[in-house]
């Protein structure tokens, strides 16, 4: 088990308003912040917060990069319009990391101490005190070895500190009004590959178009793994079996424009991490 130190603040017994008071407490404690900033329910809510607490001296931060969808790095650019946060967009290029494409069990690791390197450069440009990012306690019980980055970095994670659930976060934001409280999970595009199998822009490309043909049928929440170099793998919630199948000769025949040569469904539905199941 990876460890997952961080600053623990003590929330025993406090239900979620609390846990945000605790939050809001920490953030004016850090001064001023530059927080990573993907546009989903945490890092949302985190900026929220951030801002809430510390107004102008915060900013987000959005990495533009192979592995983040257009329409993800839009919408986040909507939310900090909305929201009246300074943005800050930044050019990343994973694929260049050395040991990234390689794609290794530690790619996530690989990756965060690069980008959040980065991320440490901008907040000091920008009169940051330090860089936040947006894990929450659900974060604990999985393989993550990027929050080892993460805490040899110094990148404080609040929502952690605070105690804060997913199911927490989500319900907080509903009652702030921020329109990602029922966003669907959404990961960076390279968990969609096996541990070891190279990654190619390409191949984010084309696991990223397949997954947009999941979405246009009208599936909220879904993963399309890649095995190979010709099998794609459709992970969507039990409930979403049915939508699935009523467009098979669609999805088929759109996968199969992709490059893709088989398509499956896997019947475990819909979960987060299913490639650390192999570890």
């Amino acid at each position: 088990m990876e460890n997952y130190d961080y600053d623990k603040r003590n929330v025993t017994g406090l239900d979620a308003h609390g846990k945000y008071a605790v939050l809001v407490d920490y953030l004016k404690e850090l001064g001023s912040c530059a927080i990573a900033f993907s546009g989903g329910v945490d890092s949302t809510f985190l900026v929220a917060a951030a801002h809430e607490a510390l107004g102008d001296n915060m900013i987000a931060v959005t990495a533009k990069s192979e592995t983040f969808s257009e329409r993800e790095r839009n919408e986040a650019a909507a939310l900090c319009r909305k929201l009246g946060v300074r943005h800050v967009i930044t050019e990343t290029t994973e694929l260049d990391i050395p040991g990234f494409s390689e794609n290794p069990p530690d790619r996530c690791y690989i990756c965060k101490k690069g980008i959040f390197g980065e991320l440490i450069d901008i907040a000091g440009k920008n009169g940051m005190a330090c860089v936040c990012e947006g894990s929450n306690m659900d974060d604990m019980g999985d393989y993550r070895p990027g929050l080892r980055a993460i805490r040899e970095l110094g990148v404080k994670s609040p929502l952690r500190t605070a105690g804060l659930t997913k199911q927490e976060i989500r319900n907080l934001s509903k009652e702030m009004n921020l329109p990602t409280w029922d966003k669907p999970s959404f990961a960076c595009l390279a968990s969609r590959f096996v541990y070891g199998e190279t990654i190619t822009k390409e191949k984010l490309v084309m696991v990223g178009t397949a997954e947009e043909v999941l979405r246009s049928i009208g599936i909220k929440q879904f993963r399309v793994r890649m095995h190979g170099k010709t099998v794609a793998r459709i992970e969507v919630l039990p409930e979403d079996f049915a939508v699935v199948l009523e467009h098979r000769s669609e999805i088929l025949g759109k996968y199969r424009e992709l490059g893709f040569t088989y398509v499956a469904m896997d019947l475990a539905g819909y979960r987060t991490g299913s490639m650390n199941e192999t570890l």
